[in-house]
């Protein structure tokens, strides 16, 4: 069906002419240059702003202009296009809207886009918008759906296998977690007679037998939409599971930035004890957070055995997990035992299978002097004051010690690669609000370019002297529990009412903790609440792209082993959903702080304005300042230099290349070219008046 969107036409020549292309365009053979770069016109919504931050995640270029906002640009042709050097410029590769017509009949806006697409080629996505014939399907009410998707499970096609969502499985489970909370909203419908539309995940319409589309390609007037009938926000699962296959469709994979699923483990306290939870006191006698005389310590420590397991699950998982050691741990176990520690021996016998990680020698705190006779415990001062800190020599000798009693043991360190005890030296509100001044001295002192941080209390990198922060996410799973029950027991403590016996500390911070509506029963409460909940939150950091690792400690590899429940939840349900050319990625903490601090210098330069990356025909030019290295997504056969551009991901090629200050050039294949829109025809559209220029580099801000 041809739409109408106004009632004052253009011609053909007009309408080129206000998009800024000359005059003989149409005939002659200049081809038009694409800026990679992607408009987001967003109403406020959850779905637009998903979007946008999977492209921001990604590192992918895009101007948001927000339509609510009085003080926002006009979309028109002068904001979308231009001639540089004699060259008609798109400055928009793709058009993210919120709906497929946000904007008020007969809008001049919305007439600008229409005709910006067709002179171009340019994809439009509708981020969210209801299933009508103007978007090719028929109303949900006949014979579609509207209504709840929670706990629905869809399906991708075999032309979305075969399109923009082939690195999947096939499945795109959507989440219920919550029987009191609707979560998702969908309409389910089908194509309405004689439209070019393809469906490329469908879910069967309730009651019936018939399946309807949640997203699919619908070819119009020389136009092509993603169009989009669920609602969902950035964090939720079945988003996190497309918006690779959404971003690869809007650009036709070839964009600025790159995406990647990472799952990294690091485990503390490898060859020390960890002090066990007592169910009685609800604390932890040894540790700080029991009054000194309060109980006997009962420590945690792995066995040969427990190393045999984890080697044999490394192998059956293919999966290497981090393991932070304290070499003081078996010195002093040797000491008691005659000399022997069958644990460490075991290790060393295994330490190739493994990744190893200095944790400093005894696991001393290095931060202030803590005074621990009173709970929680403080800073020791000074007699005028000040806060007595821990030594320069003495942090130095606690990095050092470890490095020495490693190598000697032949672990295949990275020398450069740190973890503090409890990331202790950095600050820890609210008794030590400043880093330790001795701390930046000691890493310079031993070399140290990367330490490991608490990503609950510093989610970002920063600079520590000569060393770069690398943020590690806790896992909920604690430190002071070998057995599930003592998991069990101290989650209720801290998630509970005093009125449930509780702590209360849920109630006291209902800001950052959310209480239980009851205590978990300790013979189940693991499997059946606690393992699901972690599974569900760091599978969402590795669908996210966020290259962070999380930290267990050897504790939870020992006695019922309570780790593994929830690592090999987020390797199975991982497994499930994505097809074998897209594996997690599984890399050391050096390298997550590089990917980390090249992502920081990336997001700098695309901010700044100092990136450029156009599109002419099979060849894209990347500008970028010198030192930045440049991350894109190709498709399979582009080459930089005459050599295969990238590595492959997820039927892609993608990776970082050094600028070095010179424009890159990257050859496309010949396949990279999408095909035409089907239909000639041309929406008749009013003539756009110039209005505001958005500057190419900028983000418009959101309303808030």
């Amino acid at each position: 069906m041809k739409r109408i969107l106004c009632t004052t036409a253009l011609t053909v020549g007009a309408l080129i002419a206000a998009l800024g292309l000359p005059a003989g365009a149409a005939q002659a053979d200049t081809r038009p240059r694409i800026d990679l770069r992607v408009l987001v016109v967003s109403d406020g919504g959850p779905s637009t702003d998903a979007i946008a931050a999977e492209l921001e995640v990604a590192g992918t270029p895009y101007t948001e202009i927000d339509l609510t906002r009085a003080d926002r640009p006009v979309i028109d042709a002068e904001l979308l296009a231009d001639t540089v050097d004699g060259r008609p410029r798109a400055k928009f590769q793709a058009v993210v809207l919120p709906s497929d017509n946000p904007f008020a009949a007969g809008s001049a806006e919305m007439a600008a886009l229409v005709a910006y697409e067709q002179t171009y080629d340019i994809p439009q996505v509708d981020a969210y918008t209801y299933a009508r014939p103007e978007a090719g399907l028929k109303y949900p009410v006949e014979g579609g759906y509207a209504g709840s998707a929670d706990g629905m499970r869809a399906e991708v096609t075999a032309a979305g296998l075969a399109g923009p969502f082939g690195y999947l499985d096939g499945g795109v489970p959507f989440e219920d977690n919550s029987p009191t909370v609707g979560e998702s909203y969908a309409y389910l419908s089908t194509p309405v007679a004689g439209a070019d539309f393809t469906p490329y995940v469908e879910a069967t319409i309730p009651g019936t037998q018939r399946r309807g589309s949640l997203v699919g390609e619908y070819r119009h007037d020389g136009r092509r939409e993603l169009v989009v009938t669920f609602v969902y926000n950035q964090y939720q699962q079945q988003f996190r599971l497309l918006a690779r296959g959404i971003v690869e469709w809007l650009t036709g994979g070839v964009h600025l930035g790159a995406s990647r699923n990472y799952f990294a483990v690091h485990v503390d306290d490898v060859f020390a004890a960890d002090d066990r939870w007592n169910t009685a006191l609800n604390c932890t006698p040894g540790d700080v957070d029991c009054p000194e005389g309060a109980g006997t310590p009962d420590p945690i420590r792995m066995t040969p055995g427990d190393v045999t397991y984890a080697a044999d699950w490394q192998d059956s998982r293919g999966f290497t997990l981090d393991l932070a050691y304290n070499g003081a741990g078996s010195v002093e176990h040797r000491e008691d035992n005659g000399g022997a520690d069958p644990l460490a021996d075991r290790f060393l016998a295994e330490r190739a299978r493994f990744r190893w990680i200095n944790h400093t020698y005894t696991h001393a705190f290095l931060g202030c002097e803590q005074d621990t006779t009173v709970v929680p415990w403080r800073c020791a001062t000074e007699a005028d004051g000040s806060v007595r800190w821990v030594g320069r020599n003495a942090i130095a000798d606690e990095i050092a010690t470890n490095r020495v009693w490693g190598q000697n043991a032949g672990l295949p360190l990275a020398n450069d690669e740190v973890v503090t005890g409890e990331h202790s030296g950095l600050r820890v509100l609210p008794q030590q609000s400043d880093d330790n001044p001795n701390l930046a001295l000691a890493l310079d002192d031993t070399d140290i370019a990367w330490l490991g941080s608490d990503n609950s209390r510093e989610p970002g990198q920063r600079q520590v002297g000569p060393a770069v922060t690398v943020p590690r996410y806790p896992m909920n799973v604690f430190y002071n529990a070998g057995r599930a029950a003592e998991q069990v027991d101290e989650y209720n403590w801290i998630y509970t009412r005093r009125t449930q016996g509780g702590s209360g500390i849920c109630e006291d911070n209902p800001a950052t903790s959310t209480c239980l509506d009851q205590p978990l029963d300790t013979a189940t409460g693991y499997a059946d609440y606690i393992v699901p909940l972690e599974t569900r939150t760091a599978l969402g950091h590795v669908l996210s792209g966020d290259p962070r690792p999380h930290y267990i400690h050897q504790s939870n590899l020992a006695e019922d082993r309570i780790a593994y429940p929830v690592l090999n939840g987020v390797l199975d349900g991982y497994a499930g959903l994505f097809a074998a050319d897209t594996p997690v990625v599984n890399p050391r903490m050096k390298d997550i702080g590089v990917e980390l601090q090249r992502r920081t210098a990336w997001r700098t330069a695309l901010d700044g304005g100092q990136v450029t990356a156009y599109r002419i025909g099979d060849t894209v030019t990347v500008e970028a300042p010198d030192g930045v290295a440049v991350t894109a997504t190709m498709p399979t056969g582009t080459t930089l230099a005459g050599a295969a551009f990238g590595e492959p991901y997820a039927g892609e090629r993608s990776g970082w290349t050094p600028s070095a200050g010179a424009p890159l050039t990257l050859s496309l294949p010949a396949s990279a070219t999408p095909a035409p829109a089907s239909g000639t025809d041309t929406a008749t559209v009013t003539d756009p008046a110039p209005d505001t220029f958005v500057p190419r580099g900028t983000r418009e801000p959101s309303a808030t």
